[in-house]
């Protein structure tokens, strides 16, 4: 019995073997559709490469709220405003300053300056009854970095850099702030004087020819920003740029 099974599994095995060949293509044929259902990874040819050219909204309405600015003012393309924002005639906002009238009013009068980085806002109210607008008349100069918050800067002012200026408080005609200085909330500079400090002090009268200066400082930069205002365009520049860096790296534009 046992020679009769080693005989009979000697026959099998070569046809078994006969079939492994015709096999193998089927089991090929049968794993071919799920390679081809197999997604296939991402190109990552230069087409796929997405330029964005939007920048920085200027001008941002809230609500029924939209800032206005006059024809011949400059506003820098970087500047951010937002809100009840009024620029008038020969004023400029320097790049990278915020006007924020979110809650109340902010103006930037006649040949005024607002230099670079300085940062306007508005309260819904101020502690000394005043308007709580923040409010800047003709001939006034904001010095860089400066922060200025519901106050009242009334003509022929200059306020100096990295100053600040809280809620209500008030710098009247013809006065100078200097540089560093904070103006507490309700404080209040009168006509002709210089302070300076943390919390701002008097120092010193100032003289006829310093008071006469003042509106000379703020027509010379309204001067100044005639050159900048004739090379202004009123859409950024970065794509020349971009194209310069595409033609560098043989990406078709």
């Amino acid at each position: 019995m046992a020679a009769a099974l080693a005989r009979f599994s000697r026959r099998a095995l070569p046809s078994s073997s006969r079939l492994l060949p015709l096999l193998r293509p089927l089991s090929s044929e049968a794993a071919s559709p799920a390679a081809a259902a197999a997604p296939s990874p991402p190109p990552t040819s230069a087409d796929r490469v997405k330029w964005d050219y939007r920048g920085q909204r200027r001008v941002i309405p809230l609500g029924q709220w939209v800032p206005k600015i006059a024809v011949d003012a400059y506003v820098a393309p970087n500047v951010v405003l937002a809100g009840q924002v009024t620029v008038y005639d020969g004023a400029s906002v320097w790049n990278g300053s915020v006007l924020r009238g979110d809650l109340n009013k902010i103006t930037v009068g006649f040949c005024s300056n607002v230099q670079e980085r300085c940062v306007l806002h508005a309260a819904w109210s101020s502690p000394t009854g005043l308007p709580a607008e923040t409010s800047i008349e003709r001939y006034v100069t904001i010095g860089a970095y400066s922060l200025l918050r519901s106050c009242t800067i009334e003509p022929e002012c200059i306020i100096g850099q990295h100053s600040i200026l809280m809620e209500g408080s008030l710098v009247e005609t013809n006065s100078i702030l200097e540089a560093g200085s904070v103006l507490p909330p309700g404080r209040r500079i009168p006509t002709g004087e210089l302070w300076a400090g943390n919390p701002a002090r008097f120092v010193r009268k100032l003289t006829h020819e310093e008071i006469l200066e003042i509106p000379k400082l703020a027509v010379a930069i309204n001067d100044l920003m005639q050159s900048h205002f004739s090379e202004f365009l009123p859409y950024s520049t970065v794509y020349l740029e971009v194209e310069k860096m595409k033609k560098a790296l043989s990406i078709p534009l």
